[in-house]
């Protein structure tokens, strides 16, 4: 079955068009402001720890090197450290400003979860349970929608990962947005739906908004619409745990998946599969505080769309109507950001995992992280500082002041290489690296052998960090000279072979 889709009766298309070039001229006038007042804020923190640790004045009581004779070998060291009161110091700001914000997190969502006023917050759990307090909508059900922009090489996979889950979903739908390969012909024999896009020049956003307005009239309010993304596959039991969470929560308005790295692709894979571990790892500590429903694949109440729909042009950037801001460089970030600021309440099950596309290249990796980096940027920017992006500013400055801190920090390591003649063992810093290597090696445990050993030898997951960094400098650069973002699509040339979360 295939369908066309046109614009919405009754809208305009000059007028869509002259609203989203104001929506985007709004945005990236807060962008440069977000690229500015981050960079000033970073570089204002360090500048003055380094006032702080400069006022001391230069330490004249270094002790002299020691000698440790090991085997056959004859060791220098020195006991120096800093003093208690520094190290106390320290440790004090950094549980601090952990407990904060902790603290700051929860506060936000008690409030949320309490608020009463659907005005403000139209998704809030009590808002949702008093509309719909005795009444039976039926069975869940579950429709899929896959953007595919020339996934013919992916896209059977993900249709196969769909048909046998233990759950199937009711309907699955390939919105094809302007393909030239062979998507379409793959989806029809598949047995799928497809919904091709018509005149789109927004991209995926664009592609989902059309295929949503004609999907979103026919669900009920106990129906959930996915979004998950053609190169990617399901872990078996994904749809059913996703279900059983919106049956048990009336409130419950999204459920996102945790993903994990696909095989292959060497070392630069394995970068990544860490990275997406530890991501992984990190959200099943903060249950009820997702910080994204990522695009890989992510479940959704119809209510939360409309709604979301509903307040576009209003309390939330975008064009009235639209689900998606098309202005967005990182859509999925945008919605979580849009939900959570109508009072949404949404969770990422450790049970709900993915296996998700890697970048095959530093090339590919460098363009994929430097459009995430400008879209959470842009996204913070929209909605300015408000109770639901507190999180995400916090985050952009901890970025920031972790790119300072790593650059000095290797900086200083390669300045003592080139200036010692004889290599000096420092026991405390040496410690302190160890426990850094111990915490890296069991945040990726669960990824096997390979995860671990790339992160015993630390110096190149630091090295692969400092080009994360890089990513963000660039991003920040770009954003405060009002630089164009692109969207740049990943051509496959053929199927990648996948592996189960355990084999990743």
């Amino acid at each position: 079955m295939t369908m066309t889709l046109d614009a919405p009766q009754g809208q305009d298309p000059a007028a869509v068009s002259e609203e989203e070039r104001t929506s985007r001229r709004a945005i990236v006038r807060l962008d440069r402001i977000v690229g500015i007042v981050i960079a000033g804020i970073v570089t204002a923190a360090a500048g003055l720890l380094w006032l702080a640790v400069a006022a001391k004045g230069p330490d004249t009581t270094i002790a002299e090197s020691n000698d440790a004779v090991i085997g056959i070998w004859r060791v220098l060291y020195n006991a120096d450290a800093p003093d208690v009161s520094t190290i106390l110091t320290a440790i004090a700001l950094a549980l601090l400003a952990a407990a904060g914000l902790a603290l700051m997190e929860r506060h936000i969502a008690t409030k949320t979860r309490r608020s009463m006023n659907p005005g403000r917050r139209p998704l809030a759990p009590k808002v949702i349970m008093a509309a719909n307090r005795g009444q039976f909508a039926g069975e869940v059900t579950v429709t899929v929608l896959i953007p595919a922009h020339n996934e013919e090489a992916s896209l059977p996979q993900t249709i196969a990962s769909l048909k046998s889950q233990s759950h199937r979903p009711e309907r699955i739908i390939v919105v094809a947005d302007n393909c030239t390969d062979d998507t379409v012909r793959l989806a029809r024999e598949a047995g799928v739906e497809v919904i091709e896009s018509v005149g789109n020049t927004k991209k995926k956003a664009g592609a989902l908004n059309q295929a949503l307005r004609r999907v979103l009239p026919g669900q009920g309010d106990n129906d959930v619409v996915m979004i998950m993304d053609a190169d990617t596959q399901l872990d078996d039991g994904f749809l059913a745990n996703a279900v059983v969470r919106f049956a048990q929560d009336r409130a419950l308005m999204a459920v996102g998946g945790l993903f994990y790295g696909e095989g292959g692709h060497g070392l630069i894979g394995q970068f990544q599969r860490n990275e997406y571990i530890r991501y992984s790892r990190q959200m099943r500590r903060r249950p009820g505080r997702v910080f994204v429903l990522t695009g890989t694949a992510s479940l959704f109440r119809p209510v939360a769309l409309r709604t979301i729909a509903d307040n576009r042009g209003r309390s939330l950037p975008g064009v009235h109507g639209d689900v998606y801001d098309t202005a967005a460089l990182t859509e999925d970030n945008e919605l979580t950001i849009a939900l959570k600021s109508l009072g949404g309440l949404m969770i990422s099950p450790q049970d709900c995992t993915v296996v998700t596309e890697l970048m095959p290249s530093w090339g590919t990796l460098w363009n994929q992280r430097l459009r995430w980096q400008r879209g959470a940027l842009e996204n913070i920017g929209a909605y300015g500082v408000t109770a639901p992006t507190m999180r995400y500013w916090a985050q952009q400055l901890g970025i920031g002041y972790g790119v300072i801190a790593l650059s000095a920090y290797l900086a200083l390591i390669i300045l003592t290489i080139v200036s010692l003649e004889t290599w000096i063992w420092f026991p405390f810093w040496l410690g302190l690296g160890l426990l850094f290597t111990l915490e890296r090696v069991v945040t990726v445990w669960k990824g096997g052998w390979k995860a671990r050993i790339l992160a015993l030898t630390l110096f190149p997951e630091l090295f692969f960090d400092m080009f994360l960094n890089l990513v963000y400098v660039k991003g920040i650069i770009d954003l405060s000279f009002g630089r164009q973002a692109n969207w740049k699509h990943l051509t496959h040339a053929a199927p990648a072979s996948r592996l189960s979360s355990q084999e990743a």
